[in-house]
Protein backbone atom coordinates (compact mmCIF):
# COMPACT_ATOMS: atom_id res chain seq x y z
CA UNK A 1 0.00 0.00 0.00
CA UNK A 2 2.67 2.45 0.85
CA UNK A 3 4.14 1.55 -2.36
CA UNK A 4 0.82 2.52 -4.70
CA UNK A 5 0.45 5.76 -2.29
CA UNK A 6 4.19 6.49 -3.59
CA UNK A 7 3.13 6.38 -6.88
CA UNK A 8 0.36 7.96 -6.88
CA UNK A 9 1.45 10.86 -5.42
CA UNK A 10 4.04 11.09 -8.00
CA UNK A 11 1.34 10.46 -10.75
CA UNK A 12 -0.72 13.33 -9.27
CA UNK A 13 2.40 15.23 -9.00
CA UNK A 14 2.86 15.15 -13.01
CA UNK A 15 1.35 17.47 -15.44
CA UNK A 16 -2.45 16.48 -16.82
CA UNK A 17 -0.73 15.77 -20.20
CA UNK A 18 1.74 13.55 -19.03
CA UNK A 19 -0.95 11.67 -16.95
CA UNK A 20 -2.93 11.03 -20.46
CA UNK A 21 0.52 9.21 -21.84
CA UNK A 22 1.27 7.30 -19.44
CA UNK A 23 -2.24 6.01 -19.09
CA UNK A 24 -2.26 5.76 -23.26
CA UNK A 25 0.95 3.46 -22.90
CA UNK A 26 -0.30 1.41 -19.91
CA UNK A 27 -3.33 0.82 -22.10
CA UNK A 28 -1.29 -0.03 -25.17
CA UNK A 29 1.23 -2.56 -23.05
CA UNK A 30 -2.50 -3.92 -21.84
CA UNK A 31 -3.90 -4.48 -25.19
CA UNK A 32 -0.46 -5.29 -26.81
CA UNK A 33 0.16 -8.58 -24.02
CA UNK A 34 -3.54 -9.58 -24.39
CA UNK A 35 -3.11 -9.77 -28.98
CA UNK A 36 0.05 -11.51 -28.08
CA UNK A 37 -1.41 -14.19 -26.09
CA UNK A 38 -3.85 -14.63 -28.90
CA UNK A 39 -1.60 -14.44 -31.70
CA UNK A 40 0.94 -16.96 -30.06
CA UNK A 41 -2.05 -19.54 -29.40
CA UNK A 42 -3.16 -19.05 -33.56
CA UNK A 43 -0.23 -19.22 -34.75
CA UNK A 44 0.61 -22.82 -32.20
CA UNK A 45 -3.50 -24.20 -33.80
CA UNK A 46 -1.68 -23.07 -37.46
CA UNK A 47 1.08 -25.18 -37.00
CA UNK A 48 -0.99 -28.11 -35.65
CA UNK A 49 -2.85 -27.17 -38.91
CA UNK A 50 0.26 -27.55 -41.19
CA UNK A 51 1.38 -30.74 -39.86
CA UNK A 52 -2.09 -32.25 -39.73
CA UNK A 53 -2.44 -30.96 -43.28
CA UNK A 54 1.09 -32.67 -44.24
CA UNK A 55 0.08 -36.27 -42.41
CA UNK A 56 -2.82 -35.89 -44.43
CA UNK A 57 -0.83 -35.23 -47.84
CA UNK A 58 0.89 -38.33 -47.29
CA UNK A 59 -1.64 -40.66 -46.36
CA UNK A 60 -3.34 -39.22 -49.58
CA UNK A 61 -0.26 -39.92 -51.78
CA UNK A 62 0.28 -43.33 -50.26
CA UNK A 63 -3.72 -43.94 -50.87
CA UNK A 64 -3.47 -42.89 -54.29
CA UNK A 65 -0.44 -45.38 -55.25
CA UNK A 66 -2.46 -48.19 -53.54
CA UNK A 67 -5.07 -47.31 -56.07
CA UNK A 68 -3.12 -47.26 -59.07
CA UNK A 69 -1.54 -50.61 -58.03
CA UNK A 70 -5.10 -51.98 -57.86
CA UNK A 71 -6.04 -50.28 -61.26
CA UNK A 72 -3.15 -51.95 -62.70
CA UNK A 73 -3.63 -55.38 -61.18
CA UNK A 74 -7.18 -54.84 -62.42
CA UNK A 75 -6.07 -54.60 -66.36
CA UNK A 76 -4.41 -57.55 -65.92
CA UNK A 77 -6.01 -61.19 -66.66
CA UNK A 78 -5.53 -63.01 -63.39
CA UNK A 79 -6.35 -66.11 -65.60
CA UNK A 80 -3.36 -65.33 -67.41
CA UNK A 81 -1.58 -68.30 -66.48
CA UNK A 82 -3.72 -70.79 -65.75
CA UNK A 83 -4.88 -69.83 -69.99
CA UNK A 84 -0.72 -70.42 -70.52
CA UNK A 85 -0.83 -73.69 -68.45
CA UNK A 86 -3.83 -75.06 -70.60
CA UNK A 87 -2.27 -74.22 -73.87
CA UNK A 88 0.65 -75.97 -73.01
CA UNK A 89 -1.06 -79.14 -72.04
CA UNK A 90 -3.26 -78.56 -74.82
CA UNK A 91 -0.02 -79.07 -77.43
CA UNK A 92 0.52 -81.58 -75.22
CA UNK A 93 -2.68 -83.49 -76.14
CA UNK A 94 -2.62 -82.74 -79.58
CA UNK A 95 1.17 -84.11 -79.81
CA UNK A 96 -0.48 -87.13 -77.98
CA UNK A 97 -3.33 -87.08 -80.85
CA UNK A 98 -0.58 -86.78 -83.66
CA UNK A 99 1.54 -90.21 -82.09
CA UNK A 100 -2.03 -92.18 -81.09
CA UNK A 101 -3.08 -91.52 -84.63
CA UNK A 102 0.40 -92.35 -86.31
CA UNK A 103 0.31 -95.56 -84.45
CA UNK A 104 -3.29 -96.65 -84.90
CA UNK A 105 -2.31 -96.18 -88.75
CA UNK A 106 -0.33 -98.99 -88.64
CA UNK A 107 -2.78 -101.13 -86.63
CA UNK A 108 -4.43 -104.34 -88.20
CA UNK A 109 -8.01 -105.08 -86.59
CA UNK A 110 -9.35 -108.54 -86.44
CA UNK A 111 -11.93 -108.30 -88.77
CA UNK A 112 -9.09 -106.69 -91.54
CA UNK A 113 -6.62 -109.57 -91.09
CA UNK A 114 -8.74 -111.69 -92.48
CA UNK A 115 -8.46 -109.77 -95.65
CA UNK A 116 -5.08 -109.11 -95.30
CA UNK A 117 -4.32 -112.99 -94.92
CA UNK A 118 -5.97 -113.34 -98.23
CA UNK A 119 -4.09 -110.75 -99.62
CA UNK A 120 -0.51 -112.25 -98.22
CA UNK A 121 -0.96 -115.85 -99.13
CA UNK A 122 -1.61 -114.67 -103.13
CA UNK A 123 1.80 -116.09 -104.37
CA UNK A 124 2.91 -115.31 -107.61
CA UNK A 125 3.33 -118.00 -110.31
CA UNK A 126 5.70 -120.02 -110.32
CA UNK A 127 5.79 -119.53 -105.96
CA UNK A 128 4.61 -121.99 -104.25
CA UNK A 129 4.20 -121.91 -100.16
CA UNK A 130 5.92 -124.20 -98.87
CA UNK A 131 4.69 -123.40 -95.05
CA UNK A 132 2.37 -121.16 -93.05
CA UNK A 133 2.94 -120.54 -89.25
CA UNK A 134 1.05 -118.26 -86.45
CA UNK A 135 2.74 -116.89 -83.99
CA UNK A 136 1.34 -116.27 -80.62
CA UNK A 137 -0.12 -112.80 -79.62
CA UNK A 138 2.38 -110.96 -77.39
CA UNK A 139 1.62 -108.09 -75.46
CA UNK A 140 3.16 -104.63 -75.94
CA UNK A 141 2.43 -102.25 -72.62
CA UNK A 142 2.88 -98.63 -73.71
CA UNK A 143 3.39 -97.32 -70.52
CA UNK A 144 6.94 -97.97 -70.39
CA UNK A 145 7.82 -95.66 -72.87
CA UNK A 146 7.49 -93.04 -71.19
CA UNK A 147 10.21 -90.14 -70.55
CA UNK A 148 12.35 -89.34 -68.06
CA UNK A 149 11.19 -85.51 -68.12
CA UNK A 150 7.76 -86.37 -68.58
CA UNK A 151 7.73 -88.24 -65.38
CA UNK A 152 9.54 -85.03 -63.61
CA UNK A 153 6.72 -82.59 -64.95
CA UNK A 154 4.42 -84.84 -63.89
CA UNK A 155 5.78 -84.62 -60.08
CA UNK A 156 6.41 -80.66 -60.64
CA UNK A 157 2.79 -79.93 -61.77
CA UNK A 158 -1.06 -81.48 -61.71
CA UNK A 159 -1.93 -81.61 -65.08
CA UNK A 160 -5.52 -80.53 -65.93
CA UNK A 161 -8.38 -83.62 -65.96
CA UNK A 162 -8.66 -83.80 -69.72
CA UNK A 163 -4.24 -84.05 -69.93
CA UNK A 164 -4.76 -86.27 -66.94
CA UNK A 165 -7.12 -88.96 -68.82
CA UNK A 166 -5.31 -88.61 -72.25
CA UNK A 167 -2.07 -89.95 -70.27
CA UNK A 168 -3.50 -92.60 -68.31
CA UNK A 169 -5.17 -93.65 -71.67
CA UNK A 170 -1.79 -94.13 -72.70
CA UNK A 171 -0.28 -95.62 -70.31
CA UNK A 172 -2.89 -97.82 -70.51
CA UNK A 173 -2.92 -98.81 -73.73
CA UNK A 174 -1.25 -102.36 -74.64
CA UNK A 175 -0.44 -103.22 -78.11
CA UNK A 176 -0.61 -107.28 -79.29
CA UNK A 177 2.18 -108.54 -81.71
CA UNK A 178 0.55 -110.98 -84.22
CA UNK A 179 3.68 -113.09 -85.48
CA UNK A 180 3.80 -114.28 -89.05
CA UNK A 181 6.22 -117.35 -90.46
CA UNK A 182 6.33 -118.05 -94.13
CA UNK A 183 7.79 -120.04 -96.31
CA UNK A 184 8.25 -119.79 -100.00
CA UNK A 185 9.99 -121.50 -102.95
CA UNK A 186 10.39 -120.00 -106.41
CA UNK A 187 12.93 -118.65 -108.61
CA UNK A 188 14.70 -115.66 -107.29
CA UNK A 189 12.76 -113.22 -109.65
CA UNK A 190 9.26 -114.69 -109.01
CA UNK A 191 10.15 -114.45 -105.01
CA UNK A 192 11.32 -110.96 -105.52
CA UNK A 193 8.29 -110.41 -107.58
CA UNK A 194 6.09 -111.58 -104.54
CA UNK A 195 8.06 -109.35 -101.78
CA UNK A 196 6.83 -106.48 -103.93
CA UNK A 197 3.90 -107.73 -103.95
CA UNK A 198 3.60 -107.70 -99.95
CA UNK A 199 5.18 -104.05 -99.68
CA UNK A 200 2.09 -102.84 -101.68
CA UNK A 201 -0.79 -103.95 -99.50
CA UNK A 202 -2.44 -101.16 -97.90
CA UNK A 203 -1.81 -103.44 -94.54
CA UNK A 204 1.15 -102.91 -92.73
CA UNK A 205 3.35 -105.61 -91.61
CA UNK A 206 7.09 -105.17 -89.90
CA UNK A 207 9.74 -107.48 -90.91
CA UNK A 208 11.34 -109.67 -88.04
CA UNK A 209 13.53 -112.65 -89.83
CA UNK A 210 14.25 -112.65 -94.12
CA UNK A 211 16.71 -116.02 -95.09
CA UNK A 212 17.11 -116.64 -98.33
CA UNK A 213 18.86 -119.79 -99.42
CA UNK A 214 19.25 -121.60 -103.00
CA UNK A 215 18.45 -124.78 -103.33
CA UNK A 216 18.23 -126.05 -106.60
CA UNK A 217 18.94 -123.65 -109.67
CA UNK A 218 16.60 -122.20 -110.38
CA UNK A 219 15.12 -122.66 -107.43
CA UNK A 220 15.11 -120.68 -103.99
CA UNK A 221 13.86 -121.09 -100.89
CA UNK A 222 12.78 -118.03 -98.68
CA UNK A 223 11.67 -117.92 -95.27
CA UNK A 224 10.19 -114.57 -93.65
CA UNK A 225 8.97 -114.03 -90.66
CA UNK A 226 6.54 -110.48 -90.68
CA UNK A 227 4.34 -109.47 -87.95
CA UNK A 228 1.52 -106.88 -87.51
CA UNK A 229 0.39 -104.92 -84.01
CA UNK A 230 -2.98 -104.78 -82.80
CA UNK A 231 -5.52 -103.82 -79.99
CA UNK A 232 -6.93 -106.54 -79.90
CA UNK A 233 -5.77 -109.61 -78.50
CA UNK A 234 -7.05 -112.23 -81.28
CA UNK A 235 -5.91 -112.50 -84.36
CA UNK A 236 -8.79 -113.19 -86.59
CA UNK A 237 -12.12 -111.77 -85.77
CA UNK A 238 -15.21 -113.52 -87.23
Amino acid sequence: MQLWRTYSEKFLAISQREQILILVSGLVVIIFGFFNLSIDGNLVAIAQDKKQVRQLSSANRSMENSIQTLQQSLMQDPNAALNRQIEQYEHKLAKVDQALLTLTSDLIDPIQMRHALVELLKVQKGVSLASFQLIGATPMAMGSSRTADEKSGQAQEKAPDKAEDAKAEVESLVLYRHGIKIKLQGSYFQLRDYLTQLESLQWKFFWQEFHYQLKEYPISELDIEIYSLSTRQEFIGV
